[in-house]
């Protein structure tokens, strides 16, 4: 079991990348063993001077909307992800969804703790 699980969520501007990236922060508020990764500055990282970190950890991608992104930026730097979270899939399951990629309204809220259970719980099994 590792001592730190690294998450890295969607930066994109959708909803769900909203949700993800408050759903990171929460679990970092409420986990010991989580970090996260700005995956801004791993894109933008060209030299690869961020790879030696990036693969300190198992890294959980949080994906907010189908297109994969946090996976393939990873895996364009030859950095293993370790699991991945697919926000839409699983909030597919619920009653619920986000709307606004800039605010949460209740609704939103209700799904960065759906995301966050899960983000908890992925930590704890890795």
């Amino acid at each position: 079991m590792a001592d730190k699980i690294a998450l890295a969520p969607c930066n994109g501007m959708s909803p769900n990348g909203l949700v993800s990236r408050v759903a990171v922060g929460d679990c970092r508020k409420e986990n010991e063993k989580a970090i996260s990764i700005c995956m801004c500055s791993t894109s933008a990282d060209i030299e690869g001077k961020n790879d030696g970190m990036l693969k300190k950890y198992p890294i959980v991608a949080v994906n907010g909307c189908s297109g994969g992104c946090v996976n393939k930026i990873l895996e364009n730097r030859g950095i293993a992800v370790a699991k991945t979270v697919a926000v839409g899939e699983i909030l597919e399951s619920f009653d619920v969804s986000s709307k606004d990629p800039f605010r949460l309204d209740d609704d939103g809220e209700k799904c960065v703790e759906i995301i966050k259970n899960e983000l908890n719980r992925t930590v704890s099994e890795l």
